[in-house]
């Protein structure tokens, strides 16, 4: 009886010592390629496989780099205004969506999911083709416009369930009691759909600031973000300044996770 207990002890800690070896590979195999950026672009060599001292003069030189900072604005610029377009189209989509009957809505939503799966070299090479079928010339209003068109069904997806959840009848409800229009839909129906707005906005935000392939082929000329900017360096070899505007990047996201991780764990504690 013992010696069972004590194999069973045994065989627990050795599942417990997989576990944790099997998490820390995780770990190792997901951060160490950014940690060894992060030290590489303290590096004094341009070299990447010697290092020659520790030194910040690729984040001065980041800085005062034209290109790199041009690349930066026209980023987060191209982000922020598709994903609030995105945003207000998607959802008056929705109120549209749901104001139709079950099968039509069924047959739009699958629409909608269409764009999500579909390849981005098709969805970008289908757009670069529209805009010169219109003699559109590509320049940063065609990347916007391009950023706009797929972060759409991104929106849709995430506020449609947050409408199928609104209590039934409860802005007719509002009407009756002679409230107008515009101000039941501001105190009824937005404060629950309000968390799915929140979402879509910055997944399409993040779907912009990441994209690569639809912004390189619907990009005019001189006109670049930090994704088709590194790849046209990568061609003729990446600088260590790039190593610094990753890491500043990564640093930047790390410190929103954390603080939105904070808050929300003190909303958590609140409301018990």
């Amino acid at each position: 009886m013992m010696k069972s207990k004590a194999s069973r002890a045994k065989g627990r800690t050795l599942g417990g010592a997989l576990k944790a070896l099997y998490l820390i590979l995780i770990l190792v195999f997901l951060y160490l390629p950014i940690g060894t950026l992060m030290v590489l672009s303290f590096n004094k060599s341009k070299s990447m496989s010697v290092w020659t001292g520790f030194t910040t003069d690729w984040y001065a030189k980041m800085f005062a780099n034209e290109q790199i900072m041009e690349a930066i604005w026209n980023t987060f610029t191209i982000a922020l205004v598709a994903a609030i377009i995105s945003t207000i189209i998607g959802t008056l989509a929705c109120m549209g969506i749901m104001a139709l009957r079950s099968r039509t809505k069924n047959i739009l939503m699958g629409l909608n999911n269409i764009p999500l799966l579909n390849a981005d070299i098709v969805i970008g090479i289908s757009l670069m083709m529209t805009f010169l079928v219109f003699g559109i010339s590509l320049s940063w209003g065609t990347v916007l416009l391009a950023h706009v068109s797929f972060c759409i069904p991104y929106v849709v997806l995430s506020v449609m369930p947050k409408f199928t959840q609104l209590t039934p009848n409860a802005y007719e409800a509002a009407l009756d009691l002679g409230a107008t229009p515009a101000y039941a839909f501001r105190k009824v129906v937005l404060p629950d759909i309000r968390p799915g707005i929140v979402s879509g906005f910055l997944l399409a935000f993040t779907m912009s600031v990441d994209d690569f392939v639809v912004t390189h082929f619907t990009r005019g000329a001189g006109i670049n973000t930090i994704s088709t900017l590194i790849y046209s360096q990568v061609k003729v070899g990446i600088r260590p300044t790039l190593f610094a505007l990753s890491t500043i990047i990564f640093v930047i996201v790390l410190i929103v996770l954390v603080i939105s991780n904070i808050i929300s764990g003190r909303k958590g504690g609140d409301q018990l």
